[in-house]
């Protein structure tokens, strides 16, 4: 991974998790909120995963990664799952998500300091 390839990943990486990380927090708030209630959040839930998913293949385009399809894979499954009618079960393939972001920031921050960028 070149630096500039590097840069653009923990960038990508750090932006997606923090992205990831809302939305694993608004799942858990949907547990414990009235059914009636549930409705308003997964009409919020549903473009924000869609949104995350548009920046990973942005991602995956200005810096070339194997997880990134990973992250894509398990956000598209977690939209499913939404769509499905159990948001609940989402959260796991949202923290497999988070998981492959963590990796990609951690190899590229190895790599800015390798060429002691960092």
């Amino acid at each position: 991974m070149e630096a500039r390839e590097a840069i653009f990943a923990y960038s990508q990486s750090e932006k997606a998790k923090a992205g990831l990380l809302m939305v694993a927090q608004l799942l858990e708030v949907y547990q414990g909120i009235p059914e009636h209630e549930q409705h308003g959040l997964e009409r919020f839930l549903r473009p924000l995963i869609g949104m995350i998913a548009s920046e990973i293949q942005l991602a995956r385009r200005i810096a070339p990664a194997d997880s990134w399809t990973g992250i894509e894979r398990s956000l598209n499954t977690a939209l499913v799952m939404m769509n499905s009618g159990v948001p609940a079960e989402a959260g796991w393939h949202i923290v497999q998500a988070i998981s492959g972001a963590t990796t990609i920031g951690q190899r590229a921050m190895e790599r800015l300091q390798e060429l002691r960028l960092l």
